[in-house]
């Protein structure tokens, strides 16, 4: 069994039959018109308590909504050569189960999966659809998609995303955003959920003395002192990034989760989509 097969399995796995149970509604995207109100119930889902009505009759009342046409669902995967990075499993392998988990859980909900895969530009996309093969040809295509020595430009793919898809969406964005992209204008179009997938070891690297390195992206090689004293400088430098990346995927409106490779990838994508 190929590696891209062992992703698809794990993640169907966990979605049919533990992530998403009884709830189908992972994706709450735009498309659902109110109904009604009625009593909550447990089960329910609590973000659709409406409070100024449970206010006035003290007891909790959700608005019910009817959906009014599919939502489509489109996958961003930035698959530049850092992504070959990972002290247990590349980040890349990572991604690629975040793409099988999510596209499975598309399909729970009947809705359409699409994707674009990017790096210094536009390489590979699939349009939104139905087909059940949809998850397997995007899990495998991130799988094999060759990273080295290509570099990240997150203002082309928002650019390129922001004039390619034209109807109303649900993008989900997946990569490690050592830069800090200015998406606003794309998340007033769309919905828009930035995953970042990092390694513990890239954030805060233990002091091994005089290295040499060389960089995935440009395949230069990279020689220096990794003292206590540079590491604490440049675990310093991440923190500051990681605020001012936050900071604006905040303000801009956008969603977002990190998720380590030695994270459970299926419970951190449940509780960004599902707010538990």
């Amino acid at each position: 069994m190929s590696q891209a097969q062992r992703i698809l399995v794990k993640a169907r796995r966990q979605v049919f039959s533990e992530l998403i149970g009884n709830n189908p509604s992972i994706f709450q995207g735009e498309g659902y018109d109110f109904i009604e109100l009625r009593e909550y119930m447990p089960g329910d889902d609590i973000r659709r308590i409406d409070w100024n009505v449970t206010a006035k009759m003290r007891t909790p009342y959700i608005k019910i909504f009817k959906e009014e046409r599919e939502l489509s669902v489109v996958m961003g995967m930035m698959l530049n050569g850092s992504v070959h990075f990972g002290q247990h499993r590349f980040k890349q392998d990572v991604m690629a189960e975040i793409a099988a988990i999510t596209g499975y859980a598309v399909q729970y909900n009947n809705d359409a999966l699409g994707y674009m895969l990017f790096a210094d530009r536009l390489y590979d996309e699939g349009r939104p659809t139905k087909n059940r093969h949809a998850v397997s040809e995007l899990t495998r295509r991130v799988d094999a998609f060759d990273v080295l020595g290509k570099r990240a430009d997150y203002k082309r793919m928002g650019d390129t995303l922001y004039q390619r898809i034209r109807r109303r969406s649900l993008l989900v964005i997946v990569g490690d955003f050592f830069e800090i992209p200015q998406w606003r204008l794309l998340a007033k179009k769309h919905e828009v959920v930035c995953i970042i997938v990092r390694d513990r070891l890239e954030e805060s690297p233990p002091p091994f003395g005089f290295a040499s390195l060389r960089d995935p992206e440009t395949s230069q090689l990279l020689e220096g002192d990794f003292s206590t004293k540079a590491v604490r400088k440049y675990e310093a430098k991440v923190r500051a990034h990681d605020h001012a990346l936050f900071e604006r995927l905040r303000k801009d409106g956008i969603r977002f989760t990190k998720i380590y490779t030695d994270d459970h990838v299926g419970v951190k994508l449940r509780r960004l989509f599902q707010g538990a």
